[in-house]
């Protein structure tokens, strides 16, 4: 029988976050794009944390949006508790985190896809790539049909050769009970793709009216609700907001884990893949912090129209039984009812050191990769992976220059370079302390950092641009009138002072001096200041922080000066190191694996110390020189 053949730009393989993401880069840059998923219900699903953001995460979120994406967008819209985590802590570590309504969340981005010009979306499982001369030209799916395009980009997360487990029971399913996708990873393997197995995990989701509020503390959230998108009106985010519960397992809890460890198929040898270290089970959690009397459990509600809670906390892939046990001598918990069991997912990805920080593989031209598929966990490290794969799936289709983000200047920048210069043994998560200027890569102003890159890939529009350009001078205009305020020690000055418990003035200062008080800032001190200008608050906020760190952040534009030095120095492709005699040869053998584009990345590889790359240097001038 003939089998279907079509023709499209780009094929994107799953329509998870990443795959979301890259598929909507691709069309909204004028590509006919078609996104494959093995089911439309799993488009943009969340099997695991009902929420989007926390912790580093909601910095990739506001990114994401800055660049031209849409996740920070369909939250907005969907979500049911919003909260600034960190807020004790200075602004480099602020990190929005909002509860999400599950079905609505996944339904509104399915209804952006269905409704974006150039975009098909099509439920079929993709079986086979189609390699020619190491250049991707396409797809196959289950039923024989043919998909020709220009470039590929792979988002299957952590659908290949899925398996769900809890105790001594095993599901080949993905998440959720879909369909896993069995065939794509021999083909992977057939064109010399590496192959490592993960796994990761989920806890229980209990009935609520099982539940006892009255034995746990009501976590309610913010009282002035940020929105994620920089597009998004402020006034339309003020919602009425749902609680999350928190509880607490206890000595009986640990003790029902400790004696049905044997029991788990973490612990008995059944799980073959390596679980993410940031995101443990219960029963790693009682393993290895063996003096922690209790461990917190957050009760959280998975939407409005459903009465299904999520346990986060307590990830576990312990047989049934002992999950009703378990879950039970938590306060709160004592009558739970579960809808769905807790299990381990282990799955197929790739070792992303085949990538290039542009996500192209190394090996195969016009094929991308994106999300959990590349090693890394997390429905916000996803999405950013998605949108670069697309838009650089979309830039060599069109032979444009390809986006490549920096350590310095986004927080995706450090997502990539590490997972692309750094062994992962582990499923990737992200974190403020990877990134070492963090100062600068605030999540309050990305759109700053990053809104201009995206109006020149043609994902930002005209007037949004506009107001980053006017956003700016107004912030810089501003900085500057404040150096120049003089603030004499008078009455009301001192009045003031007194009132927010700082030190009363001996002599005159200035304004931006005064700001830079830990117990002061640019708006208390506004009553002393009758010249100042009506402003937006998003940009009061970056003249109160750039003010009052105004000393750290020039440290930091200091240290990026040097660290670009290094980038800018590019390397040879297929360079064949052991032509540098002086290396030494661990870093010949990691050089020549790793294939760094530039002397920046080298230096962070493991096994290439600062002595390799100051050789590396003497080489490259002494090329240079002939």
């Amino acid at each position: 029988m003939p089998c279907v053949v079509e023709t499209y730009d780009v094929c994107v393989v799953g329509a998870g976050h990443a795959g979301c993401e890259a598929a909507l880069a691709c069309a909204r840059l004028g590509l006919e794009t078609i996104v494959f998923t093995v089911s439309v219900e799993s488009i943009a699903l969340m099997p695991c944390n009902p929420n989007i953001g926390g912790s580093s995460k909601g910095h990739l979120v506001k990114e994401i949006d800055a660049l031209g994406g849409q996740m920070g967008i369909n939250i907005d819209k969907t979500f049911i508790q919003s909260k600034m985590l960190n807020i004790s802590k200075g602004p480099a570590v602020h990190s929005l985190r909002a509860q999400a309504d599950k079905a609505e969340y996944s339904s509104l981005m399915r209804k952006t896809l269905e409704n974006t010009e150039g975009l098909t979306l099509r439920q079929a499982e993709v079986t086979e790539l189609i390699i020619e001369d190491g250049i991707a030209k396409g797809v196959k799916t289950f039923s024989g049909a043919t998909y020709y395009s220009k470039s590929v980009v792979l988002c299957t997360g952590t659908y290949l050769k899925a398996r769900c487990l809890y105790g001594d029971i095993v599901n080949y399913t993905g998440p959720n009970g879909l369909q896993p996708a069995n065939s794509l990873s021999k083909s992977l393997e057939d064109n010399n793709i590496e192959i490592f197995r993960f796994k990761t995990g989920t806890p229980a989701r209990i009935d609520k009216r099982s539940l006892d509020f009255s034995k746990m503390q009501e976590q309610k959230g913010d009282e002035k609700v940020v929105p994620f998108s920089f597009t998004t009106n402020p006034e339309d985010v003020q919602i009425d907001q749902v609680s999350c519960w928190l509880t607490y397992t206890n000595e009986k809890t640990h003790k029902i884990i400790k004696e049905n460890l044997d029991r788990s198929p973490l612990y008995s040898g059944m799980i073959e893949g390596t679980g993410p270290r940031y995101c443990p089970s219960i029963e790693d959690k009682v393993v290895k912090f063996a003096d922690k009397e209790r461990h917190q459990v957050f009760i959280e509600p998975e939407g409005l129209y459903t009465n299904e809670m999520y346990v986060g906390g307590m990830s576990s892939s312990l047989p049934e039984d002992v999950q009703y046990q378990m879950y039970r001598s938590v306060p709160g918990l004592e009558n739970a009812k579960i809808v769905r069991n807790a299990y381990a997912i282990e799955y197929d990805c790739i070792n992303p050191r085949q990538l290039y920080p542009t996500l192209e593989f190394k090996g195969i031209k016009g094929l991308f990769s994106g999300g959990q598929f590349n090693g890394s966990s997390g429905y916000e490290e996803a999405a950013a992976q998605g949108f670069i794969a697309g838009v650089n799936a979309a830039m060599s289709v069109l032979g444009k220059e390809p986006l490549v983000l920096d350590r310095s200047e986004s927080y995706i920048g450090v997502l990539i370079d590490d997972l692309v210069t750094k062994e992962n043994h582990e499923p990737y998560r992200m974190m403020t302390s990877r990134a070492e200027y963090r100062l600068l890569l605030r999540q309050d102003n990305a759109d700053l950092r990053l809104t201009k890159k995206g109006y020149a890939l043609g994902l930002i529009g005209q007037e949004r641009y506009d107001w980053v350009v006017e956003k700016e001078r107004l912030i810089d205009q501003e900085v500057e009138r404040i150096g120049h305020v003089n603030i004499g020690a008078n009455a009301q000055v001192q009045r003031l002072l007194e009132e927010h418990g700082s030190t009363p003035l001996k002599t005159g200062t200035t304004l931006a001096e005064l700001i830079r008080r830990p117990e002061l800032s640019y708006e208390v001190l506004a009553e002393i200041d009758p010249q100042r200008p009506e402003l937006a608050s998003d940009v009061i906020e970056q003249v109160n922080i750039h003010v009052k760190y105004d000393g750290y952040i020039k440290r930091q534009l200091k240290q990026v000066k040097e660290f670009k030095k290094l980038e800018n120095k590019k390397l040879p492709e297929n360079f064949d190191y052991d032509k540098v005699q002086s290396l030494r040869i661990e870093a010949r053998q990691k050089l020549n694996l790793y294939q760094p584009v530039n002397v920046g990345q080298a230096s962070r590889i493991s096994g290439v110390s600062p002595a390799d790359i100051s050789v590396l240097l003497v080489y490259l001038e002494q090329q240079n020189r002939k």
